[in-house]
């Protein structure tokens, strides 16, 4: 039987809040010390794992409807569900190789533009030397329109 549950906070039987619910909606979770973490702000809104060589694939995503390929080594990032704006934070890392057993450490490229549905990856080896990796991860966080 569905039903639903109103609560402003859950605690451990000891008495310890885990969770407080705001009358908003907002769920902050408990974390080290005093600390909470608002887990609206705190969660990814977009992920993606992907392949820029020959196919522009996704191994895997979350919130991503597609790539598109726009030049070597430069890959926009198309969202299913659109940010509220372009100021979001986003992160990125790249093998800078088309075969998955070379890495370069630190990840060369860059998140070049952001947009409320997109944002555009860049993989080089160094610059301007761009480079279709094979390994290729990016993750945006902000808020959902």
């Amino acid at each position: 039987m569905a039903g639903i549950v109103g609560l402003t906070e859950l605690q451990h039987t000891s008495g310890n809040s885990a969770m407080t619910i705001t009358t908003s909606g907002d769920v902050n979770v408990k974390g080290e010390g005093t600390n909470t973490t608002n887990l609206r702000q705190g969660l990814a809104k977009v992920w993606v794992h992907h392949n820029q060589v020959t196919s522009h694939s996704i191994y895997d995503s979350f919130n991503v409807s597609s790539l598109t390929d726009v030049s070597t080594g430069h890959t926009t990032i198309n969202y299913t569900n659109n940010m509220a704006n372009d100021d979001h934070a986003v992160t990125h890392h790249t093998n800078g190789h088309a075969a998955a057993n070379n890495f370069n450490i630190g990840g060369p490229g860059a998140v070049i533009n952001r947009a409320t549905s997109s944002m555009d990856h860049r993989s080089y080896i160094s610059s301007p030397a761009y480079i279709d990796a094979i390994l290729n991860d990016n993750i945006a966080f902000g808020d959902l329109a």
